[in-house]
């Protein structure tokens, strides 16, 4: 495990501002469109309290120590070393608890914790850039009250665009990210100041115990407003999950240098606003001067368009990983840069959250009814963060249980508070993040079963590949020129479709090539450990691809790779044009009621009906292997058979 705080070329100077600055746009724009809504909703929202000065003060002091807690100490000090050769997210953590090799039921609940958290991120995808756009679109409600009624039509109107223009690719827009987080900080930054100037006493609620003395007023009352101070710090997962794009030092640099303190100026402005005009609405845009609120309402939605760009590409990496580390079916991934291998296209993710974005929209109509929704899947995958980060800390780096313990704890019991508070929220809206994450871990550990329950099944069936070899040594059959390939899961024994190959053509090419590709529990490989290639005599090679679950599989590049490697034991001249690529096509069906089958040794009991149902429309759906590993079409031979699971 090494940290990514260095990188050739990019220690200092010109390199790492680069970095900074991409890190700025990319990393925080969740976090820094948080203050169009977080203290809108702390004082006039549903649940909002009255704008004393005592309230203003106890709950700035909440949102100043959050910030510093969460962000600051949490992430940025703790779960950002984490890394997984540099590469973070609740997937890249889920793979290092993975790697370990442990089994039992404690393993098998922190594997499914941690994919629940992934899923949880989905809702957060959906939620953000709905919400971020209409906050900054309610703008217009301050600026021109006679329009207020085109603020759903036009965030609507955003929305489609935002995800109409994804499958162009965010290479040219991503350059432009840097320099408009940037602007908006320092326009957030500057308000703050003026709103600090109208009553430069709030810097009083620095002070910590302006939150204890709230806590101990309002008791149970100013527990649940901590459902409307997590907004502050609800970018806290999408900052660790970029990591692997900026290092850490390029996050850190942006974070303190410009977002906190920014982020913190502009907080503390609209409170100080609160207390000179307590009947202010929407005290974000009310610190804006008269003259300035268009041009602060058209910054204000380009930022909310880089805070949904940050958290639909992280949607679109996300589904890359769980498809990498077997948590879902094969979708189409398109690259869409030449030079950056983590900008890529999900087609079929971006469709469903363009759906859900805009229903959101239409549904709950505000960003106040919204906020409902949002918090609940955060703090949520915050809670998971922080369990995994503890069998990290034990397992990884070898902290002893006391320490671990007392950190993690720490971290639980503020992690714990702001997730306590949110379920308030769950019959007001906040239940769609739940029932989103739910249903996509349903789905994700289906998968996982249903491979699992195919690949037991296969096991059964297949012949061990010393025993094929002799038998081929022992009755020599016709042999074609040329060279097939066939595809297989399993790398100790002969494919299927080699056996079906067999009996209904009696005959074999003279180069037969057994190729396997194998997702490793790490994001990326050297080219060096891309590649294993064993002889096995007769003709045949067993060749074994390496990729990271952050790298889409290539089987042409293999194929080129394999002829310029070198290796002693790989086969020579093994050209595109003269090899036939074969696959198997399973027709799943499944089995009646009760009668299910057993998913092999190591995998525990049968697969429920309704998830064997369930999986069978999965893999109907799911993309051609010939696709998705990148096979000309015209070399490709399917061999089917029907399958029952």
């Amino acid at each position: 495990m090494t940290l990514h705080d260095e990188r050739p070329g990019h220690d200092h100077g010109a390199g790492l501002a680069a970095l900074s600055l991409g890190a700025l746009g990319v990393v925080y724009g969740d976090i820094g469109t948080s203050p169009l809504y977080a203290m809108k909703e702390a004082f006039t929202g549903p649940h909002g309290l009255p704008p004393t000065v005592d309230n203003v003060y106890g709950v700035l002091s909440l949102v100043f120590w959050s910030l510093n807690f969460v962000i600051s100490f949490k992430y940025i000090g703790f779960v950002m070393r984490a890394d997984n050769r540099g590469e973070g997210g609740i997937l890249a953590l889920l793979a290092l608890v993975r790697s370990r090799g442990r089994t039992g039921r404690a393993q098998a609940v922190l594997v499914g914790l941690g994919l629940f958290g992934a899923a949880l991120l989905y809702g957060d995808g959906v939620i953000t850039p709905a919400i971020s756009v209409l906050g900054a679109v309610e703008g217009l409600e301050v600026a021109a009250p006679e329009l207020a009624h085109f603020v759903v039509p036009i965030a609507v109107l955003i929305l489609g665009c935002l995800f109409w223009f994804q499958h162009h690719g965010t290479d040219r827009i991503g350059r432009a990210f840097g320099p408009i987080m940037l602007i908006w900080f320092l326009c957030i930054a500057g308000l703050g100041v003026r709103g600090i100037a109208m009553h430069p006493e709030v810097l009083r609620a620095v002070d910590p115990r302006y939150a204890v003395a709230f806590f101990a007023r309002e008791g149970l009352e100013g527990f649940f407003i901590l459902a409307a101070v997590v907004l502050v710090i609800t970018g806290g997962e999408a900052l660790y999950a970029d990591m692997g794009h900026f290092g850490r030092r390029p996050i850190l640099r942006a974070w303190f240098g410009v977002a906190l303190p920014a982020l913190l100026l502009n907080y503390f402005g609209q409170a100080a606003l609160l207390i000179q005009a307590p009947g202010v609405e929407n005290p974000f845009f009310a610190l804006v001067p008269v003259a300035l609120l268009y041009p602060m309402l058209i910054l204000a939605a380009m930022a909310a368009v880089v805070a949904s760009q940050a958290l639909i590409s992280g949607a679109f990496s996300l589904t890359r990983q769980a498809v990498q580390l077997g948590y879902s079916p094969r979708v189409t991934v398109v690259h869409t840069s030449r030079t950056e291998v983590g900008q890529i296209y999900v087609p079929e993710v971006n469709q469903a959250l363009a759906v859900a974005c805009i229903l959101l929209v239409l549904g709950f109509r505000s960003s106040s009814n919204l906020a409902a929704a949002y918090g609940i899947a955060v703090t949520g995958t915050m809670i998971i963060t922080t369990v995994l980060f503890f069998r990290v800390a034990r397992d990884r780096w070898g902290w002893g249980l006391p320490a671990a313990g007392a950190l993690c704890g720490l971290f639980l019991i503020v992690d714990v508070a702001f997730f306590g508070a949110n379920i308030v929220k769950f019959a007001d809206g906040g239940w769609f993040p739940i029932a989103v994450g739910a249903g996509i871990y349903v789905l994700m550990a289906t998968w996982q079963q249903g491979e699992a329950a195919l690949a037991a099944q296969k096991d059964e069936s297949s012949l061990p590949i010393g025993l094929f070899l002799a038998d081929l040594a022992q009755r020599p059959i016709a042999r074609v020129p040329g060279t097939a390939i066939f595809l297989t899961s399993t790398r100790d024994v002969v494919p299927v479709v080699l056996l079906h190959h067999l009996k209904h053509n009696r005959a074999l090419h003279q180069r037969v090539i057994l190729l396997s590709v194998v997702t490793e529990e790490v994001p990326q490989l050297e080219e060096d450990e891309r590649l294993e290639v064993e002889a096995l005599g007769e003709g045949c090679w067993k060749v074994v691809g390496h990729y990271g679950f952050m790298e889409s599989p290539d089987v042409p590049a293999l194929l080129a790779l394999m002829g310029a490697s070198g290796l002693p034991d790989a086969p020579a001249d093994v050209f595109l044009t003269q090899t036939s690529f074969f696959l198997g096509r399973e027709t799943l069906l499944a089995l009646p009621r009760g009668t299910a089958r057993k998913r092999g040794r190591g995998v525990p009991g049968p697969m429920a009906y309704w998830r064997r149902r369930i999986f069978i429309v999965m893999k109907r759906n799911a993309r051609s292997a010939t696709a998705f590993f990148g096979l000309p079409p015209n070399r490709v031979v399917e061999l089917g058979a029907q399958v029952q699971i």
